[in-house]
């Protein structure tokens, strides 16, 4: 029996996902587990299986479509089997409306696709042989340019000065930008980007067209995040210079106890665990602002960015306030290992009160990061550099390292903020503080 496949629910937060890009096409025979496609969250792009075996036979949503909860995207049932009653049955296919633009071009001889290989659905394929229809000469219009049982029923015989091409949107631009003929150019089925870029890197006399890349996923959720905090918070950076001596023979004296326990200690654990405890101190800078509402979190969840190569991922670690370092740093190298790993859980990234993010490896001395909202403040961690300081009247060089402080101006004012500042560099130039 026909089911309508819905929108999942990934987290106790996620209210809508968008779906990146359809994995199978109407009329692919699919398994239970199968990935249908990719759902992208304000958080995560997640890898959708699928809860059913059967047959696709309908997208109700297609790529780069947001859409709630557990509203319909698709139907998976049996071949054939009539859809009409079920909710979304009968809504417009969003595929449809993503489907390959069509251009009409003169050409001599039938463009069928290179190498040999069509892409099309394996009902397309039975249909077409008891139909005696050439696959190569039918424009896909499923997932990828895949062809449908439609694409064949719809198919009519045109005329060889007429034949029309199946071409991305992507890909016509540029053809047309360069005044490159697309007859002359050959793709696996639907033409794309990396077809005409091949064909204009063949003739000298066409310069190459400049690259464009499609915002999606964690990129494009960063860009709307960033650009939302930027417009939201009032913010102010303040840059605060600390001795790491202290911290650097601290962190020294209980690596062999955090060896034998199988943990890493790093200065990052030591800086959350030093935040914990001056949030603690400092209560409004452990809140949130909800319209005219100012929210104090009883506890520090303090996240840390992460970088990766599709973008930035922010994982906290809950209740730093109540935890061991030892706590801390397992947990903290759990959520980095799991970011790489592509298995962050959306709980991971929810809930935060404070952020640090750590751009000492690179040898930044000083920068502004943006608020990772809804929080108040977020803590820059620079390189630490060997300086030439005067102490008692004498010059000596020490391991300097500057905290760069951006807080809303809305709730933090300048004195707050270096206060909290000047209260961290305490713990981090004496971290026996902590034990009073």
């Amino acid at each position: 029996m026909a089911q309508l496949i819905v929108m999942p629910k990934f987290g106790l937060t996620m209210t809508e996902g968008t779906i990146g890009s359809w994995n199978v096409a109407v009329g692919d025979t699919i398994a239970e587990g199968d990935i249908l496609c990719e759902i992208e969250t304000d958080k995560l792009t997640n890898e959708f299986e699928s809860p059913k075996a059967g047959v696709l036979l309908k997208i109700i949503e297609g790529d780069g479509a947001t859409v709630t909860c557990l509203e319909p995207i698709a139907i998976i049932g049996e071949a054939n089997e009539d859809i009409s009653g079920l909710s979304g049955g009968t809504t417009p296919q969003a595929a449809e409306e993503a489907a390959p633009i069509e251009v009409t071009v003169r050409s001599e001889t039938p463009v069928k696709t290179a190498g040999g290989r069509i892409n099309a659905s394996p009902l397309a394929k039975k249909l077409a042989k008891e139909k005696g229809i050439d696959l190569s000469l039918i424009t896909g219009t499923g997932a990828k340019g895949s062809i449908t049982v439609d694409d064949v029923n719809n198919y009519t015989p045109v005329a060889e000065a007429d034949l029309k091409i199946s071409v991305s949107p992507v890909a016509k631009k540029m053809a047309e930008t360069s005044g490159l003929d697309l007859s002359t150019v050959t793709g696996d089925g639907r033409i794309m980007k990396k077809d005409v870029e091949a064909r204009l890197t063949e003739s000298s006399t066409i310069e190459a067209a400049p690259e464009t890349i499609l915002l999606k996923g964690m990129r494009k959720t960063i860009a709307k995040r960033m650009s939302e905090s930027w417009s939201i918070s009032p913010r102010v950076t303040y840059t605060r210079p600390v001795d790491a001596t202290a911290m650097k023979e601290f962190r020294a004296k209980l690596k062999p106890e955090f060896d034998k326990r199988g943990l890493k200690l790093t200065f990052n654990h030591i800086i959350m665990k030093v935040c914990a405890q001056a949030l603690l101190e400092y209560p409004h800078i452990n809140g949130s602002l909800v319209d005219d509402n100012l929210v104090l979190h009883p506890h520090a969840h303090i996240g840390l960015a992460i970088g990766l190569d599709s973008g930035l991922l922010v994982p906290n670690v809950k209740n730093c306030d109540s935890k061991s370092l030892a706590q801390i740093a397992a947990e903290t190298e759990k959520l980095i290992a799991d970011a790489k790993a592509g298995c962050t859980q959306m709980d991971d990234l929810v809930g935060g009160t404070f952020t640090l993010t750590n751009l000492g490896a690179y040898g930044i001395t000083s920068f502004s990061p943006i608020i990772n909202q809804p929080e108040l403040a977020i803590l820059g961690i620079d390189a630490m550099v060997d300086t030439p300081v005067v102490i008692g009247g004498q010059i000596t060089i020490r391991p300097m390292m500057n905290l760069s402080l951006t807080a809303d101006h809305r709730i933090i004012d300048g004195m707050l903020a270096a206060q909290f500042l000047q209260r961290i560099g305490e713990y981090l130039e004496n971290p026996s503080l902590l034990l009073v």
